[in-house]
């Protein structure tokens, strides 16, 4: 038997709601289950997002720690490189270079000597030709003369009579150098030049090769030959 009009559009409205149950859900329910997806994805982006701001965060933290700790490293190592007693401190302007030279300490003088015995003298070349020993007083000693047989001290500067190049000094070896005299224990020119002098003197002595090392550079052995200039200062004898 064919269905009537009304039946017929019961049957329309029956099966449309068939097949929305078939689907599922209403259109109400599927908008709203759509709502809350896009909620969904939105607080998890937010919550990636806090995350990944979390951890830039720390990371600018670390880098901080790690270049403040390089700093402190670096100072320390520079302030250990310092002595315990000038960390930080700016040496002082009167202070001598770890380097610099230092003068040899002034010669101890007899008492009342002049003063210029503390000086070491300039020695010139000599003129013409030496034949003879010759002694020239510079300076006049008021100490006793000296003996043959004592024990001098002295300083001394020896040259080249004919150049005036130095060769020998006391004053380079920062000390006085101490003898006998008269004795045969320097050349004969300072055994016979010296003997007489008084103590707190400076002499010059002007002696020929025969009296000094010889004349003969073969024989000599590396010392100086020819005429010799010493001045002489005889700062004691005992």
């Amino acid at each position: 038997m064919p269905a009537t009009p009304s039946q017929q559009g019961v049957d329309d409205v029956s099966e449309r709601t068939q097949e929305n149950r078939s689907e599922g859900q209403s259109p109400a329910t599927k908008a709203g289950r759509r709502l809350a997806a896009q909620l969904a994805a939105q607080k998890a982006a937010e919550a990636k997002r806090r995350r990944q701001a979390w951890a830039g965060g720390l990371a600018g933290v670390a880098v901080m720690a790690l270049l403040i700790g390089g700093f402190v490293w670096i100072d320390r190592n520079r302030s250990d490189d310092k002595p315990a007693n000038q960390a930080g401190a700016t040496p002082s302007a009167s202070a001598p270079a770890a380097d610099a030279p230092t003068a040899p300490p002034a010669p101890q003088l007899p008492a009342g000597a002049d003063p210029a015995l503390g000086t070491k003298p300039k020695v010139t070349a000599g003129t013409g030709e030496l034949k003879k020993l010759t002694v020239t007083p510079m300076i006049k000693g008021a100490g006793p003369a000296v003996k043959k047989g004592q024990t001098i001290t002295t300083n001394y500067v020896g040259v080249f009579f004919k150049d005036g190049k130095e060769f020998d000094s006391s004053w380079n070896a920062g000390q006085p150098a101490s003898f006998p005299i008269g004795v045969g224990q320097v050349i004969p020119g300072w055994d016979q030049g010296l003997v007489g002098v008084t103590v707190g003197s400076r002499v010059q002595l002007d002696i020929p090769g025969e009296l000094a090392y010889g004349n003969d550079e073969a024989a000599a052995g590396g010392r100086p030959t020819g005429p010799l200039r010493f001045v002489v200062d005889v700062l004691a004898a005992q």
